[in-house]
Formats: structure tokens, sequence, C-alpha cells
């Protein structure tokens, strides 16, 4: 449950914990983590496009 929280964090789904400590370099695996999501998302949605457009 732990990682779809994550996610939802990482889409702005959900609100960031207040208590966690603030870091920069955390800040920024955090950003690249949610580029690196998005665009596995828009590689799967691109995948079922062309598997429904080949029938």
């Amino acid at each position: 449950m732990s990682v779809l929280k994550q996610i939802a964090t990482y889409l702005y789904l959900r609100k960031k914990d207040p208590n966690t400590p603030d870091s920069s370099w955390v800040n920024y695996m955090h950003g690249i983590n949610r580029i690196s999501l998005l665009l596995f998302l828009f590689a799967i949605v691109v995948i079922i496009v062309k598997l429904i457009l080949k029938k």
C-alpha cells in the first residue's frame, strides 16, 4: 500500500507528509522518479493504442 501512496504523491494526487525532513537531494530524486513514472505511463498508453489500432 505504501507504493501506491508514493505514486499518488508523485502525481500530486495526495499531499506530501509535512513531518518528513526536507532535503534538496530527496526533492531531485522525487522529481526524477516523477518524470520516469510519467514516461512509463505514456509508453503504456502508446502500446495500448498501437494494439487497438492494429486489429
